[in-house]
C-alpha cells in the first residue's frame, strides 16, 4: 500500500500534464490558423497588432510549448495559452464584427 501512492500519483500527474498541453496546443492552433487566413488590412483597423506581430507571438509561443520539456506548465506554455485565449477571445470577435460575421470562421 504503501508503495502504490507514488506510482498513481505520477500516472495522474502525466494526464494532467498532456490533457493541458493538448488543450493549450488545440488554443494555440486554432489562433495562430485564424491569424494565417485572416485580411492583413483588417487588424490595424480594429486597433490591434498588425497580422504579422500576431502571427509571430502565436507562432513563438506554440513552438516553445512543444519544444520545452516542461510544456504547458512553464511560464511559456502559459503565455502561450495566454496569447492564444487573448486573440481568440479579443481580436478574432473584432475580425468577424469588421467583415460583418462573413467567412468560414
Amino acid at each position: 500500500m504503501v508503495t502504490a501512492a507514488p506510482i498513481f500519483y505520477n500516472d495522474v500527474r502525466y494526464v494532467i500534464e498532456l490533457a493541458l498541453l493538448i488543450f493549450a496546443l488545440i488554443i494555440e492552433g486554432v489562433a495562430l490558423v485564424h491569424a494565417i487566413t485572416q485580411r492583413s488590412d483588417a487588424f490595424p483597423a480594429i486597433g490591434t497588432l498588425p497580422k504579422g506581430g500576431w502571427i509571430a507571438i502565436l507562432a513563438v509561443c506554440m513552438a516553445l510549448t512543444l519544444l520545452l520539456g516542461s510544456g504547458v506548465l512553464s511560464i511559456f506554455g502559459l503565455i502561450g495559452i495566454a496569447a492564444g485565449l487573448i486573440y481568440l477571445l479579443d481580436v478574432r470577435p473584432g475580425l468577424r464584427d469588421l467583415t460583418d460575421g462573413k467567412g468560414f470562421w
